[in-house]
């Protein structure tokens, strides 16, 4: 039985070594080179005395930084990707909570890490991988190895403006990968565009895969994603056919017109998450592209990625949501209501995640774990843990879940319950609007639209009061030259808050 991430490696090394396993716009490593140099790597901190530790990996998106992943796994320890992207408060907080003994950076980065405050050691890879390989060290951590070992933490935002680090294991990932290949059909030939960070759990589609099956991953440059005709031309050159991204990045290209100047002409599976896709700007996908095959991805951090998903099998009218579907296989959903009892049929409840790909919970943080990761309430027989999501869900009449809204994205508004979700729903329907971003302003009690688009203000509150009911209409508008969006390509509400408290 496998047990180690690993083991796609050393199997897939032997039957495709020459061919390129990680690659950006103009370096690239072959699955022998990603083999050797994190052999290599791990070698070093074997040789060190390093086991089952944190170890930061602090350098600029590239194939030797996902190798340098690989490399912290086969030491036995686990990795901490951090970018410099991240706030310096960020980072000083995921320092002082892991107190890692060792950094690993590349050249440019390591002048920004000296200033770091930390007591370990900060370690150069190009350095590391000139390491003698240690045999018998890595044959021995290897055979201690057991699917429950951490590989990697990877930090969230914690509402209290404390980052949250979230530890997987091997067997939570391995489940992942199993599922997920078998579901979105990934094999020797796909050709991934990853679009997230590295320091996102969002690669995993990506990475893992990868060994899996042999497949080639494009770091794709992040610049390109404000122009839409490059990032596209970017696709072609490669020969990309398979992308998983977050739902902003696809409708950048589908809104600002860029098919009417080139199509992605390799692209036959595009897996999309993270948001809801407006209707509007996924016909236009679909119209594009008639052969690909569509999914729709749903899933915490927590949940080791994705956890669920749904082929799209059908037209949705434009105020209508892609259903994220049934969950993967060997893991169950449970929607629970207020009262911890299931939801009836049809009724929204808390989506709530059974099974192997629970992650472990949250580094050095017992309370926060023991809050989110709880006794299955519907089974008071043995232990068993559940994740709750804080999403609201519902089944819809097919029998597939949709998602709702997030319990914070629900506001009272006017003695009503309003999903400001379905208030983006009505605005991103509309022709002349690209994107939109709805916040609440809960000191003034207001509700605030910003949107990209070629309509006025004023014109677009006429609309809103035709469609909307009086206490859902935005008590502030503004139009953006360009929504603002996280590192993940998400649309960035904290900023958007921000904004308009500084602004009012």
């Amino acid at each position: 039985m496998q047990n180690h991430v690993l083991d796609y490696l050393d199997s897939t090394v032997k039957r495709v070594p020459d061919k390129i396993a990680f690659a950006n716009e103009t370096d690239a490593l072959t699955f022998q080179q990603v083999y050797d140099q994190n052999r290599a790597l791990a070698s070093f901190f074997i040789n060190k005395g390093l086991y089952k530790e944190p170890v930061v990996v602090f350098m600029n998106k590239h194939p030797k930084t996902i190798t340098a992943f690989f490399g912290v796994i086969n030491s036995g320890n686990f990795y901490v990707p951090i970018d410099e992207e991240m706030p310096r408060v960020r980072i000083d907080l995921i320092l002082d909570n892991l107190k890692p003994r060792a950094i690993i950076c590349d050249a440019q980065t390591v002048e920004i890490a000296k200033d770091f405050k930390f007591d370990g050691e900060l370690y150069l890879y190009d350095e590391l991988i000139q390491t003698a390989v240690n045999e018998e060290g890595l044959t021995d951590v290897r055979a201690k190895a057991i699917d429950t070992d951490p590989i990697y933490v990877v930090f969230t935002s914690g509402s209290t403006g404390i980052p949250k680090g979230v530890v997987a294991c091997h067997r939570s990932v391995l489940d992942y990968i199993e599922q997920l290949s078998e579901t979105l059909e990934f094999n020797e030939e796909t050709v991934f565009g990853n679009q997230t960070p590295l320091y996102f759990d969002a690669c995993l589609k990506e990475l893992y895969p990868t060994l899996k099956f042999g497949a080639t991953t494009y770091l794709v440059p992040k610049s390109l994603f404000m122009f839409p005709i490059k990032l596209v031309e970017f696709l072609n050159e490669h020969k990309i056919n398979t992308i998983c991204w977050v739902v902003s990045a696809l409708t950048m290209i589908s809104a600002f017109g860029a098919f009417k100047k080139v199509v992605p002409q390799y692209l036959h599976t595009i897996a999309f998450g993270s948001e809801v896709f407006p209707i509007k700007q996924f016909r236009i996908w679909r119209e594009t592209l008639p052969n690909a095959k569509f999914t729709n991805l749903y899933g915490p951090t927590e949940g080791t990625g994705m956890c669920c998903y749904y082929k799209v099998n059908r037209d949705f009218e434009l105020d209508e949501a892609i259903p994220v579907g049934r969950p993967f296989k060997n893991t169950e959903i449970i929607l629970l209501d207020e009262n911890n009892k299931r939801a009836a049929d049809g009724e929204p409840g808390e989506i709530c995640i059974r099974g192997t790909s629970l992650t472990m919970g949250y580094y050095n943080n017992p309370e926060k774990t023991a809050e989110a990761f709880v006794q299955n309430p519907l089974n008071t027989a043995y232990p068993e843990l559940i994740y709750r999501t804080g999403d609201i869900g519902k089944y819809n009449e097919y029998g597939e879940l949709v998602f709702v809204s997030r319990k914070d994205y629900q506001i009272k508004h006017m003695g009503h319950r309003i999903e400001l979700g379905e208030i983006e729903v009505n605005v991103n329907m509309l022709e002349e609007i690209k994107l939109s971003g709805c916040i609440y302003d809960t000191e003034k009690g207001k509700i605030v639209l910003y949107y990209v688009g070629d309509m006025e203000t004023g014109e677009l509150t006429k609309i809103l009061r035709e469609k909307l009911p009086r206490y859902m209409i935005p008590n502030y508008i503004e139009k953006l030259e360009e929504m603002p969006l996280t590192p993940n390509g998400k649309i960035n509400r904290v900023f958007l808050k921000e904004k308009y408290k500084k602004d009012h």
